[in-house]
């Protein structure tokens, strides 16, 4: 099977030499050269952390044609607020029978992903999925070396429509055994952990983030146990919401100890019993995936679902506000709203169902 990875950053490098030490032809892609100028021209990647190796892939390149020409698999790993971009690229380029599968897709990627393909009016036969989080816990440290700091035991993974599992049952979960199906990207959508980790986190930590440049531990230092309050008041109201839709989330809780075995008697703690993260440094800005990326994919989607169903979510909504004040982007209007996502005026059983189907 040929396997093109979409993106170079720290996850998309780790996953590329990751597929390529299991024996996997694997073509790698980034839109600008900088990022991948070394392996340009050695087509090497080294591995440190977890797996500690140097890969070969196939080539690198910078033209998106030559990328996923005759590749069966095609693995975005790109920030979600970089979706449609790539779904705009890729639309004049696909073949019948690939299958896109969005590393991570946070709240309804699969949604947002197929509604381009099909204003760009694309008839080919091709699959969309999504993951519920990002295979990996990796950094970059230069280009063409990356550490992988944990591997995840498990990752749900469903297809919209949700009757295309079986084609990722035949091809991705045979690449990697880590993905698990997942009932629909209902499950992947409203399980987006990245949501109530990360903007919260950041937002709370902006000063330490701006005097210092991120020279401390994200998880380890910026997760206090006051901070870890607002996070288990955002998994309440990511959960409440979820099971409005009939969803049976895992709690954060929950998920660490399926993702990472770790276990504690609250969120703090178990996030501080996850050496997974141990190491992991804050971002050195506020300009950065946490804020620019979790904010519009995943907290805006998640708030809109919950006014659908009449679920309140002011401490999500007061997040999105004050990211809004930091970035001076307003978020609530420019993320996924049920209006870019084409779900405006649709009751619960339509969400429902184009979330399970797609559009018919």
């Amino acid at each position: 099977m040929k396997i093109c990875v979409i993106g170079a950053g720290n996850g998309g490098q780790a996953l590329a030499g990751y597929l390529a030490l299991k024996g996997y032809d694997v073509s790698l892609y980034n839109r600008s050269e900088k990022r991948i100028a070394p392996i340009l021209k050695t087509r090497k990647i080294k591995l440190e952390g977890e797996v500690n190796a140097t890969a070969q892939i196939s080539f690198a390149t910078t033209d998106l044609a030559e990328a996923i020409k005759g590749r069966k698999l095609l693995m975005v790993v790109v920030p979600a607020n970089a979706h449609r971009e790539v779904a705009e690229k890729l639309a004049p380029l696909l073949e019948d029978g690939q299958i896109i599968v969005l590393n991570p897709g946070r709240t309804a990627g699969a949604l947002e992903f197929a509604n381009v393909l099909k204003e760009k009016g694309v008839q080919k036969d091709v699959v969309i999925a999504e993951a519920q989080t990002f295979v990996f816990a990796s950094r970059m440290s230069n280009p063409g070396v990356v550490r992988i700091f944990r591997i995840k035991n498990a990752v749900p993974v469903a297809a919209l429509p949700a009757a295309r599992n079986k084609d990722l049952e035949e091809t991705l979960l045979k690449v990697m055994p880590e993905f698990e199906l997942a009932p629909n990207t209902l499950y992947t959508s409203f399980n987006n952990i990245g949501a109530v980790f990360h903007p919260a986190t950041i937002v709370l930590n902006a000063g330490w983030v701006e005097t210092t440049f991120g020279k401390f531990e994200f998880y380890f230092e910026g997760i206090s146990p006051s901070v870890a309050k607002v996070l288990q008041a955002i998994d309440e109201e990511r959960c409440a919401v979820a099971r409005k839709f009939g969803i049976e989330p895992m709690t954060a809780v929950q998920w660490l100890s399926y993702a990472y075995d770790v276990k504690g008697k609250d969120l703090y703690d178990a996030i501080h019993n996850n050496e997974g993260y141990r190491g992991i440094q804050a971002p050195t800005s506020l300009e950065n995936r946490y804020i620019l990326e979790d904010v519009p994919t995943s907290l805006v989607p998640i708030s809109a679902f919950g006014k659908l169903v009449k679920v309140k979510t002011p401490t999500i909504d007061a997040i999105v506000k004050l990211a809004s004040i930091m970035m001076g982007i307003d978020f609530f209007k420019e993320g996924r709203n049920f209006e870019r996502l084409h779900l405006k005026g649709k009751t619960l059983e339509e969400v429902k169902r184009i979330m399970e189907e797609g559009w018919q």
